[in-house]
């Protein structure tokens, strides 16, 4: 069967509404699904996408049988457990959105920098976005492609090894940009300004970089008298103002960024519209994300890049932890080998309360617990769950969505030990890919 009769098959699936066409999509090659989305009309564009994202949802759920299956081998506690084939899902869909738009996407090692799992993640994303030396180095390294690197402020005697390892600077004053101009333009690297959008969205005002005050990005007012004198500088503008959110909140946002800055855009080559956008998650609403991109596209003429970092992981990974004692005061408390404090500290931070497989809310189930950490720090606390068995010592728990923002934050607070980091690749094998141990600590001292 030649190219041809493949996508006539495909396309007739797509229009005649069958569900088994998401695999069939992936397999293709670039050219060929350009080919295919070009032939779709907008009702099939609408199906292509709800079943890629059925499908997704599907084999997410099915993981956490596999999951809890692995929670109860003889595996050491507490590990974070990476699941490959649930990041390559993540990834599918962020082509797609690729596909759709021409948009490139970079991932943000902010978010998770497990390196074990780039090369299935560079084979679907353009490269990764760093917030320093360190970042950018990692990216160059393990991840290849492209690197682009936004600082608040640039330490002098890093920022020649910074250029080395990045493709983009992108600069949080102009101050900065006509200290560091020079060495950058003479290294051929482009130059971007992240700047305010003068609309902020999270929820939390610890994550809204819109917030007042906020030394993230240039305010308009400011930018206006900077732009004339370094517009011939600058390839690119900046803005990241989401936390967790759906396209809608986009669209506020870019609504904001072109009435202060879309005469400032012709002549760039590229607007990068930052992280946070969630499109993995199951609600998402990619057709509004695809129309929002297309249209600016459309209006200004240049690249668009999107910089998420917990789309790329999200629920692909858990952090599977032991029951050590349970001890009682006004309640049962389940003491586990995982802290809060140290493991996942976006728990207090946020705070939030992970979801933990096969439980429940508190007195939902029959047995109530508060599940918390072996440190110190009275607050070590995860949240109160109940079970339909009662805990014991020894007894497993599998709490989700712990790939993102916990292995690049934890610490070792009281001398307790990192989680182990295991990886289920493709082919189903299971590696723990590093362990923790005296040194680790020792060295940070």
């Amino acid at each position: 069967m030649d190219l041809q009769d493949i996508l006539k098959g495909l396309t007739g699936k797509i229009s005649e509404r069958k569900a088994d066409i998401p695999e069939a999509y992936h397999s293709l090659s670039h050219q060929e699904r350009k080919t295919l989305l070009e032939r779709l009309d907008k009702k099939s564009l609408r199906f292509l996408t709800s079943i890629i994202k059925l499908n997704k949802k599907k084999r997410f759920r099915e993981s956490h049988r596999g999951f809890l299956e692995i929670s109860q081998k003889n595996i050491k506690t507490p590990v974070y457990l990476i699941d490959e084939n649930l990041i390559e899902e993540n990834m599918r869909v962020l082509r797609y959105v690729k596909d759709r738009t021409g948009c490139k996407i970079l991932h943000a090692l902010k978010a998770y920098a497990t390196y074990a799992t780039f090369p299935v993640m560079s084979l679907y994303l353009d490269g990764t976005c760093a917030s320093g030396l360190n970042e950018a180095r990692l990216g160059r390294e393990r991840f290849g492609k492209e690197v682009h690197t936004f600082a608040a402020a640039y330490r002098e005697n890093e920022f020649v090894k910074i250029l080395r390892y990045s493709d983009v600077i992108i600069f949080n004053s102009f101050s900065q940009l006509e200290k560091y101009y020079p060495m950058t333009k003479k290294k051929g690297r482009e130059i971007g300004i992240r700047v305010n959008p003068g609309y902020g969205v999270a929820d939390t005002q610890m994550y809204n970089p819109c917030a007042p005050c906020s030394r993230l990005g240039v305010i308009h007012e400011i930018f206006q008298e900077g732009f004339q004198s370094n517009m011939g500088k600058i390839d690119g503008l900046h803005f990241h103002a989401l936390c967790q959110q759906n396209a809608h909140a986009l669209e506020r946002v870019l609504k904001s960024f072109e009435k202060l800055y879309g005469r400032y855009i012709k002549g760039l080559k590229w607007v990068n519209f930052g992280g946070g956008h969630h499109i993995t998650r199951d609600d998402y609403d990619i057709e509004l994300l695809i129309r929002l991109i297309n249209e600016f596209k459309d209006r200004y003429n240049v690249q668009v890049y999107l910089e998420p970092g917990e789309a790329s992981v999200l629920n692909a990974g858990v952090l599977i932890a032991s029951v050590l004692d349970i001890v009682r005061n006004v309640m049962d408390i389940a003491i586990i080998d995982a802290s809060a404090e140290t493991h996942m500290p976006d728990v207090l931070l946020m705070p939030y309360r992970p979801y933990i497989l096969s439980s429940a809310g508190s007195e939902e189930k029959r047995y109530t617990y508060r599940v918390a950490g072996p440190s110190c720090l009275a607050g070590d606390v995860i949240g109160d769950y109940s079970f339909d068995r009662p805990l014991k010592p020894g007894d497993r728990v599998v709490f989700t969505d712990m790939a993102l923002y916990s292995i690049v934050k934890n610490t070792t607070f009281n001398g307790i030990n990192l989680p182990d980091i295991a990886v289920i690749r493709k082919t189903g094998e299971l590696e723990v890919v590093k362990s923790f141990g005296y040194r680790d600590y020792v060295s940070r001292q």
